[in-house]
Order: C-alpha cells, then structure tokens, then sequence
C-alpha cells in the first residue's frame, strides 16, 4: 500500500511540474535599452522638462518593429508616450531611414529615441523605459529597462552671451540634423555635446540677416560683434589659427575636418564640472588666454565664421568636460533678456521674412524657446 502510495506521490509532483512548465510566460530576445547621460532639467518658455535620449539595440536574431515607447516612473504612472507619426519624428538612426522605415530595425541595429519627459520636479523620480514592439510571428511584445535618476543638482544660471539685438536663437530638437541630433563617437563613447546649443544669429530692423544677399561674411549683421563671457570664470582652453573662408559659397565647398569643426573657439571653466564654449569666433579676435580669469560681461572675442558653418554666428552650449566634440551637453538658463517675438518657422527666417512680434515685449528668464527673438540690452 505504501509502494502505490509513493508512486502516486511521484505521479503527482511530475504533472505539477508538467503543468508549472506549460504555465511559464514565454521568453524573448529583444531590445538592450539604454541612458547613456544622467538627464538634467531644463526650463523652456516657462515649463520644466526632461530632454534626453534613449538608445536602443536589437538583440534578437530577427526584425523588430518598434510600435511604442513609454516613460514611466516606480508607480508606474505614464509620464510621456509616443506612437504613430510622434514616434516615428523622435527615432534617429545612423543610417538616415527615412520614415516608418526608422522603426524597423534589423540584428544588431541601433536607434535613438529623442525624448523630452514633463516633469515639475526630477529630484525623487526614477525612470524606466517600456517598448512595444512586433516580431517576426508576435505583435505587442513588451520590453522594459533603461532605468535612469535625474540629476538634482540645481539649474546652472548664466549672463548674456551677447549685447543688443534683435537676436534670433536657432535651434529645435526636432530637426533631424540640428544640434540635438549629432551624436559623436570621438573616445569610445557615443556623446551629444550640443544637446542644449544655440546658434545666435543678429537680425536687422525688418527681419533678415544680412545686407545685399550676404554673400561676404562682413555683409551679416552679426558679423564682428562683441561675445562676452556668461560668468565670472576661468579661461579652459582656447582654439585658434583657423581662417575663415572670403564667401561663403567658398565656406559650402570646403570640407572641414572634425578636428577644426569649433572653429576659432574659447571654453570656460564654470565650477561644478560645466563648461561654455563659444564657436566660430572671428580669426584674431580671441582676447583671452588659458588659465586667465574673466568677469562676467567681459569681452573674450568676436562673432565670425569659422569651422563647420553656414553663415557668421555665435554658437553657444554648455557641456560637462573641456572638450568640444567628447563631452555631454548640459542644460542651462539664461537671465536679463527680452523676447521681442519669434520666428513661425525656420524657411521663415532662411527667406529673411519679418519676424512676428510680442506685445509687448516680456521679460525672458530661462532656456529661450526655439526661434525666439530676444534682446540682450547693452550693459557690460
């Protein structure tokens, strides 16, 4: 009796077993999701968010079709989603896919989705990344990593870069190849130092950039004018001996190299691991050496077109290393500004349309919002 009962025993623990095997979920080789940059807040036209990216690769030995992606924090609250035409705008590849063809991603491919989180206060929150995605036989299969903890430390506030104006901020993180979107691979790691750049660019009294059809340098009402250091600072490092070309139909044919791409440049030690760096500075009109000490609104050199440009401005960022292509854009704020009005569009801007103006004018304190007409006032 006892031999029967054991084999029963056995019987029975075998077909739980059975049965707890046919109850498992199944298993997926998917996507290795991740943050490379801790994400700071930043506050643009009045509203704080989260501006960062996710990268994600394909892992498994077949196609997989993005359909998805979600932010979430611990309680598993969505705080942003995108699908559709919003995702497939967000996904940039290194092969320049055109379309939902970004979504599909082969073995081993990579892709980055540009994201920017709402989020009042990023100082308790830990993120997490959810990817809906289709494979070869399975559709709405799920994907979840990418953890992340903001960075708190508080919003680095700097001086105009700049006098006077009108002065245009050209910039939006949406434009497939604007600075947010030129990642560099120059020490091992991918990094986006122009996460947060603007490129400043002086407008004249009725819109435009320039006199005649600014075919010469000196033709943009930029041209020349006075850059002046965001802080009281220490001179980083500088780059020099770079000249500019006579037109710039002779600046649109000539290929720069990587190395010279900052042009004639000044980076500023700030503190706290932040750097600015001030790009395609006019030849010989850096006034400053490395190690120096600079006050705020002190002169450091003059706008000009130097290195990968593609016409004379000022382009401004700030990132967290001495070094103008292998280091992280940081967020920042800019004070004692006037927003005068904005641009609808930037073919408005390239045709030299008028900008359209705010009545009237407000006063500006933040990260200026893209297009964003501004005026620096004239104090040291």
């Amino acid at each position: 009796m006892r031999f029967w009962r054991g084999v029963f025993l056995i019987l029975l623990s075998m077909l739980a077993a059975l049965a707890a095997l046919a109850q498992r979920a199944p298993v997926h080789q998917s996507f290795d999701l991740r943050v490379p940059w801790m994400p700071e807040p930043v506050t643009v036209a009045g509203k704080t968010s989260l501006v960062y990216e996710l990268h994600l690769t394909n892992e498994a030995q077949e196609t997989l079709t993005i359909q998805r992606i979600e932010v979430i924090d611990e309680q598993q609250h969505v705080l942003a989603g995108l699908s559709g035409a919003a995702l497939t705008a967000a996904i940039g590849r290194a092969d320049r896919a055109k379309g939902d063809e970004r979504l599909r991603m082969a073995p081993g491919m990579t892709a980055v989705a540009y994201l920017s989180v709402p989020l009042a206060d990023a100082s308790r929150v830990r993120l997490r990344h959810r990817v809906v995605y289709a494979g070869h036989a399975d559709s709405d299969l799920i994907a979840e990593g990418g953890l992340v903890t903001p960075s708190s430390r508080s919003l680095l506030q700097l001086g105009p870069p700049l006098r006077g104006g009108p002065w245009v901020a050209i910039y939006d993180a949406r434009w497939e190849r604007g600075h947010r979107r030129v990642l560099y691979t120059t020490d091992g790691s991918v990094k986006v130092p122009g996460r947060f750049a603007i490129d400043w660019i002086l407008l004249g009294p009725h819109g435009g950039f320039a006199k005649d059809k600014g075919e010469l340098p000196k033709q943009w009402f930029g041209y020349a004018a006075d850059v002046m250091a965001v802080a009281d600072a220490t001179v980083a490092s500088t780059g020099e001996g770079i000249a500019e070309p006579a037109t710039l139909a002779e600046g649109a044919t000539h290929k720069v190299p990587l190395e010279n791409a900052a042009g004639n440049y000044v980076a500023l030690d700030l503190g706290d691991g932040r750097y600015a760096f001030y790009e395609h500075l006019k030849p010989g009109s850096i006034r400053v050496k490395t190690g120096q000490h600079v006050h705020r609104g002190e002169v450091i050199g003059q706008l000009g077109f130097t290195g990968e440009s593609t016409g004379p401005h000022l382009h401004l960022h700030v990132s967290d290393a001495n070094a103008p292509l292998a280091a992280e854009g940081l967020p920042y704020a800019l004070k004692s500004f006037r927003v005068l009005g904005a641009y609808a569009s930037i073919e408005d801007f390239a045709q030299g349309k008028p900008w359209t103006p705010t009545t009237p004018a407000t006063s500006g304190e933040g990260f200026p919002a893209p297009l964003s007409v501004v005026d620096f006032g004239n104090s040291r």
